[in-house]
């Protein structure tokens, strides 16, 4: 690996891990691979990679195993972690590190392999993750963002969820975009409302740099004649995109990450790849929360910040189904995460949320699901009023048709479930998201218990499922309190009930 003070090279890496297959259960790194790539001509100057074979071969379960198509057999013979650390360590330490999904997953994986074996871990200079620097400056034009989508989207080729293959793809998946969003800021006249630059990509005022939706609600999937263009220009696109490259040149001091302005004849032009303001707000991320608090129905963890809105009266607003005006429920595209946009579901232009008395539970706490760090994922089942699953189908109506006009091709998911034959008995999900704040873990909803006339606040003492599991059982009344929260995660969108408070009530 090349070798210096500077170490200006940017080091694109990815691990392939075990998959949890039970709560609790952690991630054992099988595969390491990385490239150096040069700053200055995005080509690949180095590279390395080698399996990793775990402490406790029982973690490749079958799960494991289709999801990178690494077995056991396969690492057998391959050297353990504590064994390449010192290879590891050089390519890592000290450089800007860059990967698709890397601050919530890679990143936690490289620091939780070095604490194993007692030894301090590479810190980067710098740190580009693709995943949310795309998502905020190419917007969902590519659907859900993931690198294999993205290769589709191109047409370069498959993901192979391998190490090496994949860095390498995460770097040519860069060079596309880059492209892209450099004809769009360069030549905006011959980008009219009919060409292939996607309705919901967030775009940069030229005169003031700010973010602003435009387009929203135009019908993505209307083939456009530009489209031509796009597919055609590619090939020759990508030829420019070999050696020396304007579109991409980082100047990476030690406590931020810059790009030359592609124009510098115009200083007043915005820049459409900066990753200045990205690198810094990813290194300030507490990648604990970010990963406790993704459900399995798609949500990511920022989306309570949209749900806690105050009424003129200065509380949180909490109507009950009788007080909630159909007619008055709509959605809106609202700001939400590095310039992205998600649905809000509003009523009377404030963020609706809901209170439910006396719902009885039809199935306790659900740990079937475990999040990045091995936690569960807690939620539990409640029959549903008439009234509640008006209110929710008519929500969900309006949201599958936004989310839709807006470009998503996510498969969505009722809020409310009818099975056959229990039609007359339907139920709602509501769920419990947990907060890490260092290895402590608390739970996000505030939870009491009513007995007679006198209500009681529960304080928990740990992260115990079964002492809550306890207060949930089945046939038991709970008093809900919970927004309305959209996600829209790996191809499965919807509206998720989160509880925000939770009266249990004695039997």
């Amino acid at each position: 690996m090349v070798s210096g003070v500077e170490k200006s090279e940017i080091a694109f890496f990815d691990v392939e891990t075990s998959v949890p297959s039970r709560p609790g259960q952690g991630f054992a790194i099988l595969e390491f691979g990385a490239i150096l790539v040069c700053p200055k001509k995005l080509i690949e100057l180095e590279n390395y990679s080698t399996l990793v074979k775990p402490s406790d071969l029982s973690l490749i379960s079958n799960l494991s195993v289709r999801c990178n198509g690494i077995t056991r057999d396969a690492v057998i013979s391959a050297p353990s972690f504590a064994e390449i650390a010192d290879k590891v360590y050089e390519i890592l330490h000290g450089r800007i590190w860059a990967g698709h999904n890397i601050l919530r997953f890679d990143c936690a994986r490289i620091r939780e392999a070095f604490a194993e074996i007692n030894r301090p871990a590479p810190v980067p200079k710098g740190t580009i993750d693709s995943l949310a620097l795309l998502t905020q400056r190419f917007g969902r034009r590519a659907g859900d963002m993931k690198m294999a989508t993205l290769a589709t989207y191109f047409g370069i080729g498959q993901q192979t969820h391998r190490s090496l293959d994949d860095v390498r793809m995460n770097l040519e998946v860069l060079k596309y975009c880059a492209t892209v969003l450099f004809l769009e800021s360069s030549l905006p006249d011959i980008f009219t409302e009919n060409s292939w630059v996607s309705p919901n990509a967030t775009t940069r005022s030229r005169s003031n740099g700010q973010t602003s939706p435009e387009g929203m609600g135009l019908d993505t999937n209307k083939p456009s004649s530009s489209s031509k263009f796009e597919n055609g220009a590619k090939s020759t696109l990508a030829n420019r995109l070999e050696g020396t490259h304007p579109i991409l040149s980082f100047v990476a001091p030690v406590t931020n990450i810059n790009v030359q302005d592609l124009d510098e004849t115009n200083s007043a032009r915005p820049n459409p790849f900066n990753f200045s303001l990205m690198g810094t707000e990813m290194e300030s991320q507490p990648l604990e929360l970010e990963e406790s608090m993704e459900e399995e129905s798609g949500s990511d963890p920022r989306e309570s910040s949209l749900t806690s809105t105050e009424g003129s009266s200065g509380r949180i607003d909490f109507l009950e189904p009788d007080e909630i005006s159909i007619p008055s429920i709509s959605v809106i595209l609202a700001p939400f995460y590095r310039g992205t946009q998600k649905i809000q579901v509003l009523h009377r232009n404030i963020a609706l949320q809901v209170c439910c008395r006396r719902l009885k539970v039809r199935f306790g706490i659900s740990t079937k699901f475990a999040d990045r760090a091995g936690r569960p994922r807690l939620s539990f089942v409640v029959d549903a009023s008439p009234r509640l699953c008006t209110i929710l189908d008519a929500t969900d109506n309006i949201a599958q048709k936004l989310s839709a006009d807006s470009g998503s091709s996510s498969e969505w998911r009722r809020s409310v479930t009818r099975k056959p034959g229990f039609l007359n008995s339907p139920t709602v999900r509501l769920h419990l998201p947990t907060i890490a704040d260092g290895n402590v873990v608390r739970w996000a909803t505030e939870i009491y218990h009513k007995e007679s006339s006198t209500t009681q606040r529960l304080v928990f003492s740990k992260f115990d499922i079964v002492e809550l599991d306890s207060l949930f059982t089945p046939g038991s009344f709970v008093d809900a309190y919970f927004s309305l929260d959209m996600y829209d995660y790996q191809q499965s969108a919807g509206i998720r009930l989160v509880a925000k408070k939770l009266i249990v009530h004695s039997n």
